[in-house]
């Protein structure tokens, strides 16, 4: 991995935020839904959220 500036460092940072952001909003708003499709969606876009910012801390790992 090349290394990254610190500019790049801090958007990498503000990204695992909002994807952890999203991922606690998705859960919420799935624990509160109760038409099963829509609790589906939620629940799927939180599993992605979460998924997503894990890829990005494995990136700053390597």
């Amino acid at each position: 991995m090349a290394d990254l500036t610190l500019v790049e460092l801090q958007h990498l940072r503000h990204l695992i935020g909002a994807h952890e952001t999203a991922y606690q909003k998705l859960n919420t708003y799935s624990s509160q839904a109760v038409d099963p499709q829509i609790k589906q969606i939620f629940t799927k876009s939180a599993q992605d959220a979460l998924n997503t910012k894990q890829k990005l801390m494995n990136f700053l790992n390597n």
